[in-house]
């Protein structure tokens, strides 16, 4: 297929920065989240023409083992992620598997389809899969102004959740807000365990939805009740976190780990996505030549949603 944008992730920034024992095929090519037109097609596809507008499922798996065949494709043991340990969109053209091939949302541009697939399907797996957010439960969801987080308010929202936000600037906290954020704290300037205690009256939230790591990790197990769940999906601010396990076992707390998600899940959000319930949140756009700026804006948590490279 022919690229038309590309969406960054902080996947992209911890494959450059590398991590002990990933091994890349060098020159690597980044890039996961993919929209773009389909150029042309392998001999067994016969459902697909040249010309048809894509989005692309970054999650890649072989297709034949018991995991993938029950619809639990990312727990395949050959599961790898476009840009990551294979060679993303970064580029003009990617070739991908036909299973991985969904049609873009019509009433998106190449650049809003492309901050959908990664981030809302990673959101919807913690929210909707792992920690089984229902309707009249409070979640927190950090770092309102990632991608990821940004997705999450608004799944949140969709199950009916109270939405406690964290974010570093007013700015996006006005942003959070517009996406159904009911609460949003400004953790650069409160205790964003405090403040949960008081925007709960002390009964502390359902679910934690992590993903920044060492940094709020002991903070996000104290926003926690008996009985709370914590789903993370990563560990953008350091990987290293320690826990005292009477309080694990004590207060029954569930940790649950999330990447990615299933492939049929993804044409579920895209439908929710067509109906106007999720949005996708852009940033901005910049040329594919920028992309170390574009890398910067992300490291330095300078963008709100997902920033979108166009070849």
């Amino acid at each position: 297929m022919k690229v038309k944008a590309v969406a960054l992730n902080h996947l992209d920034v911890w494959v450059r920065k590398g991590w002990p024992g990933l091994k890349l095929e060098l020159p690597h090519v980044l890039g996961a989240d993919i929209a773009g037109v389909v150029d042309a097609v392998g001999s067994e596809v016969t459902d697909l023409e040249p010309g048809a507008e894509v989005c692309v499922n970054p999650g890649i798996s072989c297709g034949v083992c018991d995991k993938c065949l029950l619809g639990a494709d990312n727990l395949c043991r050959q599961y790898t992620i476009l840009g990551e340990h294979v060679r993303g969109g970064y580029a003009e053209y990617v070739c991908v598997p036909r299973q991985n091939i969904l049609p873009k949302p019509k009433r998106l541009s190449f650049e809003q389809a492309a901050c959908l697939p990664l981030t809302f399907l990673t959101a919807w797996t913690m929210l909707v899969r792992r920690a089984q957010l229902s309707a009249g439960e409070t979640v927190l969801i950090h770092a309102a102004g990632s991608g990821v987080g940004s997705a999450g308010i608004q799944i949140a929202r969709r199950l009916g959740a109270t939405v406690i936000a964290t974010t570093s600037t007013d700015e996006k906290a006005a942003k959070a807000r517009l996406l159904g954020a009911d609460h949003v704290i400004n953790y650069a300037t409160d205790d964003f365990v405090a403040e949960v205690k008081r925007l709960t009256n002390k009964k502390l939230v359902d679910v934690v939805f992590e993903h920044t790591g060492a940094s709020t990790w002991d903070k996000s197990v104290a926003c926690l009740p008996y009985g709370g769940r914590l789903v993370t999906c990563g560990a953008t601010a350091g990987s290293e976190v320690k826990l005292d396990l009477r309080v694990l076992f004590y207060k029954r707390i569930s940790l649950l780990g999330s990447t990615m998600g299933s492939k049929g899940d993804l044409f579920r959000i895209l439908q929710l996505v067509d109906e106007g319930a999720f949005q996708p949140v852009l940033d901005r756009v910049l040329p594919l030549a920028e992309a170390a700026a574009a890398h910067a804006l992300l490291s330095e948590r300078r963008s709100f949603g997902n920033v979108v490279l166009v070849p």
